[in-house]
């Protein structure tokens, strides 16, 4: 059985992080995926520090998926090198982790 994920992105609205999730589930490469935000985040982008509100998108997956689902948040994703990070589950409810394997392919 593949290890479970969560897999992390940030977008510019909320409409984008909606319309995102949707994607991500319509096309089975994650279980759930919880919005959170608005959000300020500071960050170093082409020499300046920039401040932005941004929308985190917390995407439960397994590392079997993460190639095509960091694929597919790529092409639809509006920023030009867009947050694509995995974070390991290291332990959990065996339902909970069952239904995510069960639910993404």
């Amino acid at each position: 059985m593949s290890r479970a994920i969560v897999v992390q992105t940030t977008t510019g609205s909320s409409a984008d992080a909606e319309k995102l999730a949707e994607i991500i589930i319509a096309n089975s490469q994650g279980a759930c995926v919880q919005i959170i935000g608005p959000m300020t985040s500071v960050y170093r982008w082409q020499g300046a520090i920039q401040k932005d509100e941004e929308f985190l998108l917390s995407i439960k997956t397994t590392s079997q998926v993460f190639p095509s689902l960091a694929e597919l948040i790529r092409q639809h994703h509006s920023y030009d090198v867009p947050e694509i990070i995995a974070i390991p589950i290291v332990d959990g409810s065996s339902e909970y982790l069952e239904w995510v394997a069960q639910s993404v392919t």
